[in-house]
């Protein structure tokens, strides 16, 4: 199974490919680390986003989209703009996506620990959090 991590960050969804076939993961290439909705995020720059991920997700024949959770209140809150990329992926109908919390996704963590350091897996820095939310999925009982 192949799941797509995305963590949302301002105008960006960081994403970060992971597939688990037979019990060994792989991180296949992917053309994009992160796509971005332009600053004034209308309707159409909204339905161009959401074209783009459709795309993405078609080429690389993921099975299902993990977001990681943002707060909706508080310090550590999510932005407008990043709620609303959020709602623009959950609508794609071609593809299942979640939303897993970061409670959850620490649980997952503590049960099945990284089997090697992220700084092995040749992602950029800013992957990580993407990686550790498609890690977390697979290791998650569905």
């Amino acid at each position: 199974m192949r799941i797509c991590g995305v963590e949302l960050t301002g105008n960006d969804a960081v994403v970060c490919l992971l597939e688990l076939i037979a019990g060994q993961f792989t991180l296949p290439e992917c053309r994009v680390r992160k796509i971005s909705l332009p600053k004034e995020h209308s309707r159409e720059d909204l339905q161009k986003f959401q074209a783009a991920f459709t795309k993405l997700m078609q080429d690389y024949k993921v099975t299902n989209v993990v977001i990681r959770e943002r707060m909706t209140k508080g310090k550590f809150a999510g932005g407008a703009v990043s709620f609303k990329m959020e709602a623009a992926i959950q609508l794609i109908d071609e593809i299942g996506v979640d939303v897993m919390s970061p409670a959850a996704i620490k649980q997952s963590l503590a049960e099945n620990p990284l089997p090697i350091p992220f700084a092995d897996t040749g992602l950029k820095v800013f992957q990580e959090q993407a990686f550790t939310v498609a890690y977390a999925a697979h290791m998650s009982p569905q």
